[in-house]
């Protein structure tokens, strides 16, 4: 089958000829991938940083939608023709969604309701559920004060809209041309992070910080009022001070909150900017991804 990701002899991404997966195991079900997500965490498959159980020569990434081909043993919750969308770390079949079929585990996948095609579901959710899991672990409630380093990004403008529909006053640094859409998103402000001492320019006293934008923890951390808290995407949480409460988070697959997710995609409530491209492609928008010259769109590669 045609795959896009790394040979065993090298860890350049390139365009591979990969053997079909074997049948689904108990819990499992094997799915034909109709689009699959592109992330700058998808780097750190490649060198180990991130051990998705990946087995050259294997297919990249770990998120996409598709069909369900077959299902295995005890699998309940879906049949073959269903449509799903899932992020699977570690990889049960040692390769990713970069390909035209994927082994997943059932209980990591949720339904597409109707209305989500398969490129907007697979931009949703390792972005989606990065934000839904940092801001269910700060826990913030109406009225409260968030700020987003990095709002305009793929998984900060699904953290600016989560926050605002449950009323948090949310600040988010960005580049001044995605000013406007943030706004549009639901943020209350928007900072130019280009600005070297855009920290300056904002109010303090944020009951909380979420630090998406690799380098910002420093400053944001000042900003934070004492008793806060900090959840950094980046691995960079500082060391606590003044009561604040400052740690690094990391992603879990989890089938049933991507089914909120999706719902709430479908119905238009939660916004997404995919930009599919074909598998054939994959190397070059790996290399652009990876680079951060996305634009703030998601980029989704299509096997077929």
């Amino acid at each position: 089958m045609k795959a896009c990701g790394v040979s065993t002899a090298e860890k350049e991404v390139v365009l591979l000829e990969l053997p079909e997966p074997s049948s689904p195991k108990p819990g499992q079900i094997l799915v034909a991938v109709e689009a699959a997500g592109v992330g700058p965490w998808d780097e750190l498959e490649i060198d180990a940083s991130w051990d998705v159980g990946l087995r050259p020569p294997a297919a990249l990434g770990v998120e996409g939608a598709g069909k369900v081909l077959a299902v295995g043993a005890g699998v309940t919750g879906f049949a073959v023709g269903d449509r799903v969308l899932a992020h699977e770390a570690p990889l049960p079949g040692g390769s990713g969604f970069w390909a035209e079929r994927i082994l997943i585990n059932a209980e990591h996948a949720a339904t597409c309701p109707p209305g989500l095609d398969a490129v907007h579901a697979a931009a949703l959710p390792v972005n989606g559920l990065t934000a839904l899991q940092a801001l269910e672990k700060l826990n913030l409630s109406r009225g409260q004060r968030l700020l987003i380093t990095n709002g305009g990004g793929g998984t900060g403008a699904l953290a600016v809209q989560l926050a605002a529909v449950n009323g948090i006053e949310v600040t988010a640094t960005a580049s001044a041309a995605a000013a406007e859409r943030l706004l549009g998103l639901g943020a209350t402000e928007v900072v130019d992070y280009h600005d070297p001492n855009w920290s300056t320019t904002v109010r303090g006293g944020f009951d909380a910080a979420l630090i998406i934008a690799a380098g910002t923890a420093d400053a944001a951390l000042l900003l934070v009022r004492d008793g806060g808290q900090l959840c950094s995407l980046t691995s960079d949480a500082p060391p606590e001070e003044r009561g604040i409460t400052s740690w690094d988070l990391y992603i879990e697959p989890n089938g049933a909150q991507l089914v909120q997710l999706a719902e709430q995609a479908a119905a238009g409530t939660l916004k997404l900017a995919p930009e599919p491209l074909p598998l054939s492609e994959g190397p070059a928008a790996f290399t652009q991804v990876v680079a951060g010259r996305a634009g703030g769109k998601k980029i989704v590669l299509i096997p077929a």
